[in-house]
């Protein structure tokens, strides 16, 4: 029953977020108020259905459900939405979920075409630190992702401005100025969170395998990836690197961190094959 339940909760998460998707491209071409609201509301109900499939997940694996590619997967579309609802209330910005929608669902269809079965902890990942290492990890992630969306929305609005096409969508994207701050307050509040999490990462690793550091390829991969946002940050901050060239690389960065996800999970074996 709980396997079945467990399905049912996922698929429906994934048939909203789908439809929330393509309610926000459409919010991009036509523009109305209306459809708007829909893909804020759909984005709520799957919302509400992918809570309820990790609580099943925790549940019935006592454990937070990270441990296969379907599982982080999933687990990482919630934390995006997490910050998006945030995001989206405090600062009502608009098209943002047109420009996060499609990274929830890419996760979630990516998710759904792994196995789904609830594995067990193995001795070594059965400690306090898994629980803190990943939360950690996987809003820093989030946050980047999030960044990765409002740099989007940045080169797209700035398109806008150069070509002096100052109607339709440049009315309806915030100012440039706006999602500058934006994108750098998001860099800021994930930067940290990733440190925390590496942190964390390397206490664990030293109390399980009697080493801090193994070369393993998640690690190698994350530290090349906090190393970029490290740059990002320490740019700005010394020779001003603002706007367009921020929004650049904040979409490598995401970009490294979804082949860490997904390249180094599949390809590059290692220890983290949970996340």
């Amino acid at each position: 029953m709980n396997i079945a339940l467990n399905v049912l909760l996922f698929e429906l998460a994934l048939t909203f977020y789908f439809i929330a998707t393509i309610a926000g491209i459409i919010e991009i071409f036509r523009g109305t108020k209306s459809s708007s609201r829909l893909a804020l509301y759909l984005s709520v109900m799957g919302f509400l259905f992918h809570t309820a499939n990790i609580v099943v997940r925790y549940v019935e694996g006592g454990h937070i459900p990270v441990t296969n590619m379907h599982e982080a997967a999933s687990f990482f579309s919630w934390c995006v939405l997490i910050l998006f609802f945030f995001h989206e209330f405090r600062y009502k910005l608009g098209l943002l979920s047109s420009f996060i929608m499609p990274i929830v669902f890419v996760f979630m269809f990516s998710s759904s075409v792994f196995p789904r079965e609830i594995k067990v902890l193995s001795p070594e990942l059965q400690s306090y630190w898994f629980g803190i290492h990943v939360i950690l990890a996987f809003l820093g992630d989030a946050a980047f992702a999030m960044a990765c969306g409002i740099g989007v929305m940045y080169l797209v609005q700035e398109r806008f401005v150069k070509s002096r096409r100052l109607g339709g969508l440049f009315q309806k994207l915030p100012s440039l100025q706006s999602l500058d701050e934006i994108n750098y307050h998001l860099i800021t509040l994930g930067f940290p969170l990733l440190t925390f999490a590496m942190i964390t990462g390397i206490i664990w690793a030293n109390s399980a395998w009697g080493t801090y550091w193994r070369w393993d390829p998640k690690e190698v991969w994350s530290l090349i990836t906090w190393l970029i946002y490290a740059l990002v940050i320490h740019l700005r901050l010394t020779i001003g690197w603002r706007g367009r060239k921020a929004a650049i690389l904040s979409i490598i960065g995401f970009a490294l961190i979804v082949f860490a996800f997904f390249g180094v999970s599949l390809i590059l074996k290692g220890k983290h094959v949970f996340m």
